[in-house]
């Protein structure tokens, strides 16, 4: 009786492995156009032939399914195999970067479900940057180039180079400002010393640095002499303006009373009317038609009209 409750208690006190889900890596870093290994390792407690699905979230959050009923789904049909729940994609791209979750789940087991994340980033060498040289300036002005490379990963970082040499980022005398990680070069005064041949170089480690072409930038000095001229002649297409203005004026070509004047012909001959002398009030609907004197001293005799 004793050897039983002893062996009893002995079984109770075996400690219980549920299902529990593992990885070697769990932060991948891969060139584009490379392979990539996502690995996941399980155990279960009691069943041997557990559910295995992979999952990734991408750069927006959606979740999908990349492993799901024992065969790869979507973009991963032709190009991933899975060993035990370890997978491998061939060919990454920048595509494919993002979260991917391993799930493990063993019904059988007291805990039934596992799960461990892989975070996958492809590396991606510098692409030739674009660069905004200005191809001429005034002396004492604020000048900007930039150079800019939106596609390696890890961010580019930049160098500037003026007759091919490079501009140091620090430097005490210096007539500029380098932002090496936004690829800006900023002269506050420009100067005709700060004319000649620029580019720019990004690099990020991952591959060989890219350059974009060689730009003369050339530097002015303001024309003094020019634009006092130019200011004196706007003066005086102003003062021409001003005057002609004037002169209409008084010549009346601006008054309101300015009317057209007409002769209309009748039977002793032809009479001058300018509609200057015409009485708005005169003017009514039907033109053609006069009212009768009210009062009989308001008649006037007028001539007749001959048939």
């Amino acid at each position: 009786m004793l050897v039983c409750v002893s062996l009893l208690i002995l079984i109770h006190s075996v400690p219980v492995v549920p299902v529990t889900v593992s990885s070697r890596n769990p932060k991948v870093e891969v060139h584009e156009f490379s392979d990539a290994e996502l690995s996941c390792e399980f155990k279960t407690e009691k069943d041997t032939n557990p559910r295995i699905e992979w999952k990734r979230k991408d750069k927006e959050k959606d979740v999908s399914f990349v492993y799901y009923g024992e065969r790869f789904v979507g973009p991963f049909q032709d190009r991933a195999d899975i060993a035990g729940a370890t997978v491998r994609l061939r060919r990454v791209t920048q595509a494919d970067a993002g979260e991917y979750r391993c799930e493990v789940s063993a019904p059988s087991d007291s805990i039934s479900l596992g799960e461990t994340n892989v975070t996958l980033r492809v590396l991606v060498p510098p692409q030739t940057p674009s660069c905004d040289v200005p191809s001429s300036a005034l002396t004492g002005s604020q000048v900007e180039l930039r150079c800019r490379d939106r596609h390696s990963i890890p961010p580019a970082v930049y160098t500037w180079y003026k007759d091919n040499r490079a501009l140091p980022i620090r430097h005490p005398n210096a007539t500029y400002t380098v932002n090496e990680f936004t690829g800006v070069l900023m002269f506050q005064t420009v100067s005709r010393s700060d004319a000649g041949q620029y580019h720019c170089e990004a690099k990020n480690g991952v591959g060989p640095p890219k350059s974009c072409q060689h730009t003369h930038m050339q530097i002015d000095d303001l024309n003094v002499a020019a634009v006092v001229s130019a200011v004196v002649l706007v003066c005086v297409i102003l003062v021409l303006c001003a005057f002609g203005v004037c002169l209409a004026h008084r010549q009346g070509y601006f008054s309101r009373h300015r009317g057209r004047s007409f002769w209309i012909p009748h039977c002793h001959g032809v009479t001058h009317i300018s509609s200057q002398n015409l009485n708005p009030s005169e003017h009514t609907q039907h033109s053609g038609y006069s009212h009768p004197p009210k009062e009989p001293q308001d008649f006037k005799h007028t001539q007749s009209f001959m048939l």
